[in-house]
């Protein structure tokens, strides 16, 4: 059975820095293309961050220079390093793995950025 696991979402404050992370089970991760997605309320889930199985990076623009995708293939694990966060980053974040196909997603895990 296919497992994504966030964990590290939560609340912080306006120019604050957090660490969210997808803890995989049921997939060979190595395998896979990990990438972040979030949704906020009212709107459609965007692509935040992606990591490629030989470790390629791409990001939002939104999130250029802010944030930083990285994977522990040792781990089964993605992490999504975000910082000088600003309220506009609050939102449902999504762990999704892909090869493309097959792909799973993670339940999410909310991340607020208030003061």
């Amino acid at each position: 059975q296919v497992q994504l696991v966030e964990s590290g979402g939560g609340l912080v404050q306006p120019g604050g820095s957090l660490r969210i992370s997808c803890a995989a089970s049921g997939i060979l991760f190595r395998f896979y293309n990990m990438a972040w997605y979030r949704q906020a309320s009212g709107k459609r889930r965007e692509l935040v961050a992606a990591i490629t199985t030989g470790g390629n990076t791409n990001y939002a623009d939104s999130v250029k220079g802010r944030f930083t995708i990285s994977r522990d293939n040792t781990k089964n694990t993605v992490y999504l390093q975000m910082d000088s966060l600003q309220s506009e980053a609050t939102a449902v974040y999504y762990c999704h793995a892909n090869r493309p196909v097959p792909s799973y997603w993670g339940p999410g895990i909310q991340v607020t950025v208030s003061s």
